[in-house]
């Protein structure tokens, strides 16, 4: 008897769970903050991302490894 009742148990948990997902399969999903906002937002940060390195890379004065030859001279020996 016990074989055969905990078999019923075990079927009646599965058929419950076939019935649950079987009810949100037929469920519309609604759209998440993602679905909606994903695209934009990534588009918005990589625009302030590059817009930002531009700034940075035109406006405040770096000299990105320029060659020194011609711009710097040796100094005189001075002999003791």
């Amino acid at each position: 008897m016990l074989p055969l009742a905990k078999n019923t148990l075990s079927h009646l948990q599965v058929r419950s769970i076939q019935q649950v997902v079987a009810r949100q399969s037929y469920q519309k999903k609604t759209p998440t903050f993602h679905d909606k906002y994903g695209n934009a937002m990534l588009a918005g940060g990589s625009m302030f991302c590059v817009s930002a390195w531009t700034y940075t890379a035109t406006q405040i004065g770096i000299e990105w490894n320029l060659s020194p030859v011609g711009r710097v001279t040796p100094k005189e020996w001075r002999v003791q």
